[in-house]
């Protein structure tokens, strides 16, 4: 039987690498302007610094007027499959793991979490929303999305070797963790912190109860500590490698 996963989950695993991956982003491209050929599959960035990506993968749309997220793999524009490939993994994902919001073709912004009776999710944050689901699952972990008329944006995954992330450095990881932790939506810190210092390649070991976690990096060693709703309730580190303690 499946591991049962929810949309929220896969969310939690996303937040801090996201984060991190974002942050590097803006870091490389700066003040830019930006352009795509679908067609071509070419994505560029013009301004600090001129780059063109080597891969670009369109996941979806978010458009203000139905209100609804269409998944590249469903739009009948008919783009290449190569173009919506990664689209169509987090569909088969969504599909194995009995999550409709990664599984349907288009999905109503009011299936998706965030949304309450006096706040309505808006285009942007739909396509971030699912653009970090997306990138738990294809492994390409740099997005873009832009208005392309009439408030709908368009999300991209976009590969380029200035994407990928410097190894880990103590004052980095430690702007990540207090960063999400204070401004992510996170349903479970436990879960978020445990998958990012993971997926970073960070040791990582929870106490028997699960009460603590201990993160070890190149240098740095850092404790964290959970209440009983799985919520950080402490941060501490040492900047030094754990074999000079």
């Amino acid at each position: 039987m499946s591991e049962t996963i929810t949309l929220a989950n896969v969310l939690d695993d996303a937040a801090l690498l996201s984060l991190e991956h974002q942050l590097h982003f803006a870091e490389v491209v700066g003040e830019h302007n930006w352009s795509v050929d679908l067609r071509e599959q070419r994505f560029e960035f013009t301004g600090s610094r001129n780059l063109t990506c080597t891969r670009v993968h369109l996941l979806g749309s978010a458009a203000p007027g139905p209100q609804s997220w269409l998944w590249a793999w469903a739009n009948p524009t008919g783009y290449p499959e190569s173009l919506t490939a990664a689209s169509a993994k987090v569909r088969d994902f969504g599909r194995q793991y009995g999550i409709p919001e990664l599984a349907s073709a288009e999905v109503p912004f009011s299936a998706l979490p965030g949304r309450s009776a006096d706040f309505r999710l808006e285009p942007a944050r739909v396509a971030a929303m699912l653009l970090d689901a997306a990138k738990v699952v294809s492994g390409v972990w740099t997005y873009y999305h832009a208005d392309v008329g009439r408030g709908t944006r368009a999300a991209f995954l976009l590969e380029h070797p200035e994407f990928q992330l410097p190894r880990p450095e103590f004052p980095r990881v430690m702007r990540i963790l207090q960063q999400a932790v204070t401004e992510a939506p996170l349903t479970d810190h436990r879960r978020a912190i445990h998958s990012y210092a993971r997926l970073r390649g960070l040791g990582a070991a929870f106490t028997p109860d699960r009460s603590g976690l201990t993160i070890t990096g190149p240098d740095f060693t850092i404790e964290a500590a959970f209440d009983p709703h799985g919520r950080l309730s402490n941060l501490t580190a040492q900047n030094t490698p754990p074999s000079a303690r």
